[in-house]
């Protein structure tokens, strides 16, 4: 099992890893709309979920994949209201064949923030959807 970490993302907020590495497989930790800086992104979702998926990309990278390879998200919101916006965004990351993917509508996240995705991903360069 390797540790994931890069300071081209936000770093944890508490005691996690910013993903796991265990053989080819990679499981990135929930990631906020947060900059590198650690300056929280907020106000119009578009631009909270391109900062996450942003982040996602740069933690795969650290660890040998892409968002090409993710097969499984897991989006959080905190109101269901934003389930289209989030879509139109993802769709600009996500073409083709996507990733499974489940949507939960959850109370509050981390620093209060709207939306929170996890990924599972194969980190091998030469799979993709």
């Amino acid at each position: 099992m390797q540790r994931i970490q890069t300071d081209k993302a936000p770093a944890a907020i508490g005691p996690y890893s910013q993903a796991v590495k265990v053989g080819n497989m990679v499981y990135t930790s929930g990631q906020i709309p947060m900059t590198a800086e650690g300056e929280l992104v907020s106000g119009d979702i578009h631009d909270q979920v391109r900062q996450i998926l942003n982040n996602l990309e740069q933690v795969l990278e650290a660890a040998g994949s892409s968002l090409q390879q993710i097969i499984k998200t897991t989006i959080y919101l905190t109101d269901m209201d934003d389930f289209i916006a989030v879509n139109t965004v993802y769709g600009e990351y996500f073409s083709g064949s996507y990733p499974a993917r489940t949507t939960v509508a959850v109370k509050t996240l981390p620093k209060n923030v709207d939306v929170e995705i996890d990924a599972i991903a194969i980190a091998e360069h030469s799979y993709s959807f």
